[in-house]
């Protein structure tokens, strides 16, 4: 199955922007999506100030991995962390590729995660990172998950064109399955999405947003 049977089709805009078909939404900002994934997801977890040997990464939105290649530059030699990532629909290895083209940094530390995927494997390592993409709706692969996160990247599209990745019922999924202490972070400012996790334990915050969007959200769980 192509990544565009699984996808649902892309769209390339200024000709390394990946854009879903299936959502009309990005996969990255259209401004600088790696500067996106430093200030949301890694500033907004409080990366890598709080990385130790052990430390557990939830994400629900794999997309073309640029948050799991973000996540690799910014650690310190010798760490070991794990990174356990959701994904409905997956991009193939040549569609990530290319997205990747647009970011140098993390073009130049991706080639072993494109190996992998390009050979069907879900699992595997990543300099110090134990990586495992679970494949499927994350309404039934989350809850089945053993693990809990000590932080989590929420990066599915947005919440106006994606609600299920953002129902209350995965929401507090995402909760169940956090450390005490650990935290969120994501893009999206939706009001509902604050308060589910709110009402789901985290203590939330209202943030200033990357580029033009003017906030985003993190929160801690008690």
């Amino acid at each position: 199955m192509t990544g565009d049977e699984q996808g649902g089709g892309l769209d390339w805009r200024e000709g390394v922007i990946p854009v879903s078909r299936r959502f009309d939404d990005p996969y990255f900002s259209i401004a600088n999506g790696l500067a996106e994934t430093r200030h949301v997801f890694l500033a907004g977890n409080g990366l890598p100030g709080r990385f130790c040997d052990g430390f557990q990464i939830a994400e629900l939105g794999f997309g073309t991995g640029l948050n799991l290649l973000a996540t690799l530059v910014s650690m310190p030699p010798g760490l070991r962390i794990s990174y356990t990532s959701f994904e409905a629909f997956p991009l193939t290895a040549e569609e990530i590729a290319r997205a990747l083209t647009a970011f140098p940094e993390a073009e130049a530390v991706a080639a072993p995660f494109l190996a992998a995927w390009a050979a069907g494997r879900r699992s595997f390592a990543l300099g110090g990172i134990a990586v495992e993409v679970i494949i499927g709706d994350a309404r039934a692969t989350l809850p089945a998950w053993q693990g809990r996160a000590d932080a989590w990247y929420l990066d599915g599209f947005s919440p106006a064109k994606n609600p299920e990745l953002w129902s209350d019922t995965l929401l507090d999924e995402v909760a169940r399955h956090t450390t005490p202490g650990g935290s969120f972070a994501t893009y999206t400012a939706a009001g509902h999405v604050r308060r589910t996790l709110a009402a789901a334990g985290f203590a939330v915050e209202r943030q200033p947003g990357f580029g033009t969007k003017r906030h985003m959200s993190a929160g801690v769980r008690a």
